[in-house]
């Protein structure tokens, strides 16, 4: 195993004070319990957004706290949930009377520990409403989930719903939105090799060196089968055609097309495979109007892409323009 760390116990807690460092403008971070917020937290009268899961997966979700998107984030250990006191924590330093959203990855212990922590802010009065998000078609079940997993779209997610809180809507009307995009995205993924948990050193599957995994999650969960590794144009057709047919996207469509490395993969394989995804949605009459290329829900080390698709309209549109200013996500502020 090679990584630039100094202890395998300690990465989180030592990459959480190096954001804090980092960042001072725009998050907070506190260790005991563990958990994130933007600097100017609580915003009076607007409703807060939280998420969380286990870290490793960086940008998410520490990186998207800020303006425009979420209000907190609870990091778990590595590949770990969060637990119920690390959520209830970044809760309530978030509230501001509002009410508060919390995004939740359809992982069961992610689902679980923020229901434990939606009730006991419930009983300390705070209104706490939670969106799951499922957009993986990989699978349906995994070691890790009940359900399909929350994968790419939960990025998407996030900004969108930061903006709808950051323009003033209530509780409901966040909630409602974030369930909307959550209803209209689609994720898979696949990855070239696995990656190492630091603190079991050891590679989560193995892989030929002429065999890829399709429908990897971001845990290094293996996917839904083995295959040669073949071109590009050939994965996008294959990650793409199981989204495309999943919902369906249909021919006139408008949409943003979300390219994610899985840590190790170069920019220029991530450009080079969003050329292929844009010829094969325009084949289909499928128009891509917003994009997004790069790392941002990893998992580790691992070389890999995931490619997400969201179907848009005026609104969710307009809320993916909106300004936002993060450690990982900035435009317009």
């Amino acid at each position: 195993m090679k990584k630039i760390i100094n202890d395998p116990s300690t990465v989180v807690t030592e990459a959480l004070q190096g954001m804090a460092l980092a960042h001072p403008d725009l998050i907070k971070v506190t260790l005991e319990p563990a958990y994130i917020v933007r600097a100017d937290a609580p915003v009076q009268g607007k409703v807060a957004l939280v998420s969380g899961g286990g870290s490793g997966h960086e940008p998410l979700h520490g990186g998207f706290v800020g303006d425009g998107m979420l209000d907190a984030a609870a990091p778990g250990a590595v590949f770990t949930s969060p637990t119920p006191d690390q959520v209830l924590a970044a809760t309530q330093a978030v509230n501001g009377g509002a009410g508060v959203l919390h995004i939740v990855k359809n992982y069961t212990g992610d689902v679980l520990n923020f229901e434990t922590a939606a009730e006991l802010a419930s009983a300390e009065d705070i209104e706490v409403s939670s969106v799951v998000v499922d957009d993986d078609v990989a699978v349906k079940d995994s070691t890790w989930t009940a359900g399909r997993r929350g994968v790419g779209g939960t990025v998407l997610l996030e900004k969108i719903a930061g903006a709808s809180a950051a323009r003033g809507d209530d509780l409901a009307t966040v909630t409602a939105i974030a369930q909307r995009v959550n209803a209209q995205v689609r994720s898979m993924g696949m990855a070239l090799t696995p990656c190492t948990v630091p603190h079991s050193g050891e590679p989560s599957f193995t892989l030929a060196e002429d065999e890829m995994e399709i429908g990897i999650g971001i845990h290094g969960e293996p996917g839904r089968e083995r295959a040669k590794l073949a071109p590009a144009n050939d994965i996008v057709a294959t990650l793409l055609g199981s989204v495309v047919e999943d919902l369906p996207f249909e021919s006139g469509a408008k949409t943003l097309l979300f390219v994610n490395g899985m840590g190790g993969t170069p920019l220029i394989e991530l450009y080079l495979a969003y050329n292929s995804a844009r010829s094969f949605l325009a084949e289909r009459g499928v128009e891509v109007t917003r994009s997004l290329v790069g790392n941002f829900i990893t998992s580790l080390e691992m070389q890999g892409m995931s490619i997400t698709l969201l179907n848009l309209d005026d609104e969710l549109t307009e809320l993916w323009d909106a300004p936002v200013h993060t450690p990982a996500l900035r435009w317009g502020a």
